[in-house]
């Protein structure tokens, strides 16, 4: 397994992901999405995954200005502005290879040991 966590320091179902995976003796790769971010690529993927943007969006963000432009915008723009504002994905995101997940999902983690 080749397994990536995209989320914060600071978000607490982040924090169960990596011990979830800890726990289990997986390895992964931590990268803090304040700090770094996704790329295209990565973006791309995860969207693919986890069945488009919408799913991705966390609707409790404290940019609320940006999750109201968002209703309003077509969907490629849509795209593009989640991309250019990743603070507002829900976390964790966790990558295994194509495969992707968005929050705290356990019960598909299993899946892929």
């Amino acid at each position: 397994m080749n397994i990536q966590i995209f989320g914060t320091k600071k978000c607490f179902d982040t924090k169960k992901a990596e011990r979830w995976f800890k726990e289990r003796g997986i390895r992964y790769q931590m990268i803090d999405m304040k700090e770094k971010g996704m790329s295209a690529g990565e973006f791309n993927s995860v969207r693919q995954s986890v069945g488009g943007i919408g799913n991705m969006i966390n609707e409790g963000s404290k940019d609320k200005d940006t999750l109201t432009l968002m209703k309003y915008l077509s969907d490629s723009d849509r795209e593009e502005k989640l991309f250019e504002n990743q603070h507002i994905i829900r976390t964790p995101i966790v990558r295994n290879g194509k495969k992707a997940t968005v929050g705290f999902c356990p019960e598909v983690w299993s899946e892929w040991e």
